[in-house]
């Protein structure tokens, strides 16, 4: 209402019952009160818009899809949300955010299970602006390519998946406006991928992420230990190829930091996460922290799985809005906020 200031002033007099009236026409003081909101609404958009801040959008809908690999020989299934304004504003072009599902799930997963409501709440709020989210179906695989070959599906994800996007919808075809993040198999393809392929992906978000310190030796057939080595044997062989293995973790990639320079980095953990992912994921702080690596990281009170994404997950969507560049909306690089040893609510 600051506008309504600087309109003229309207000589107001009482009446005798005490009822306060104007000495001009009521329909030409509705006029001005209309007009006065109206700009000054417009002016506060515009003010807003300047400052990088995003605005309320419509919801998302959920296109699926199938993307055909020659590298896997099969067409493999996906899922984006795309912003409400996709379809009416037909030359506007978005940041793309890939979201890794997790073991046992599939391309159908983050939207059926409320993925895409916690983003359209943080739309409908104005907390994030528009992007893409795109999750495909990765099986079993970790997002990494098999030790046998039958499988290579980082491969098929890099030099199929993402240009097949990039063609498909107006998405801004850059590293700066290209994010990966997941949560437990996907939290740890996420981190592989963005560390492996800094050139295609500007930030990467992983939560729970499957990070496993080296496997004990001999690796244990029961219990814990043994679980993981059933779930790895497609990936990483049966028996356990630990050399593989130890090549593609993202705890071992992260030993050299100067392959993935500029990649800008989130992860959190519940701090009794049921599979004890949280002990990895304590590592890889330690470890950037340690190399001096920029990076944000959060030990916070949960389990794993969707009751832990459905509080936490917005954290993640919020890490990546601010990282991709929109026109009035570009990130600085994060600076580490991580307290090793130490939790956040």
């Amino acid at each position: 209402m600051r506008l309504l200031r600087s309109l003229p002033r309207i000589r107001l007099r009482r009446s005798r019952s005490g009822s306060v009236f104007s000495c001009v026409p009521s329909f030409a003081l509705g006029v001005w009160l209309v007009a006065a909101l109206a700009l000054d609404l417009s002016l506060t958009s515009l003010v807003r818009a300047k400052s990088g801040d995003a605005t309320p959008s419509t919801s998302t809908s959920l296109q699926c899809g199938e993307v055909q690999s020659t590298i896997l020989g099969r067409s493999v299934g996906y899922c984006v949300a795309l912003p409400g304004d996709y379809n009416s504003s037909t030359t506007t072009r978005y940041p793309t955010l890939y979201y890794l599902h997790g073991l046992f799930e599939h391309e159908r997963s983050w939207g059926d299970r409320g993925g895409q409501q916690i983003l359209n709440d943080l739309l409908q709020s104005g907390q994030v602006g528009e992007f893409l989210v795109v999750s495909p179906d990765a099986g079993k695989s970790f997002y990494v390519n098999s030790l046998d070959g039958k499988e290579r599906y980082e491969d098929f994800f890099v030099k199929e998946f993402v240009p097949a996007i990039d063609r498909m919808y107006r998405t801004r075809a850059e590293r700066g406006e290209r994010g990966l993040s997941g949560d437990s198999m996907g939290g740890y393809g996420a981190l592989h991928l963005g560390m492996r392929h800094p050139d295609l992906f500007g930030s990467v978000s992983a939560q729970s992420a499957a990070l496993l310190p080296k496997f004990p030796n001999p690796v244990p057939t029961e219990g814990r230990w043994g679980f993981y080595a059933r779930v790895l044997s497609g990936p990483f062989g049966s028996p356990l190829n630990e050399a593989y293995f130890d090549a593609n973790n993202p705890l071992t990639l992260a030993e050299h930091p100067e392959q993935f320079a500029g990649l800008k980095l989130y992860f959190d953990c519940g701090d009794h996460d049921r599979y004890g992912f949280q002990e990895g994921n304590e590592l890889l702080d330690r470890e950037l922290t340690e190399k001096h690596v920029p990076h944000e990281f959060h030990l916070r009170e949960g389990d794993h799985g969707w009751s832990y994404l459905t509080q936490y997950m917005k954290y993640s969507l919020l890490f990546q809005w601010h990282c991709f560049e929109p026109t009035g909306h570009q990130a600085d690089a994060p600076s580490s906020k991580s307290q090793p040893g130490g939790k956040t609510p």
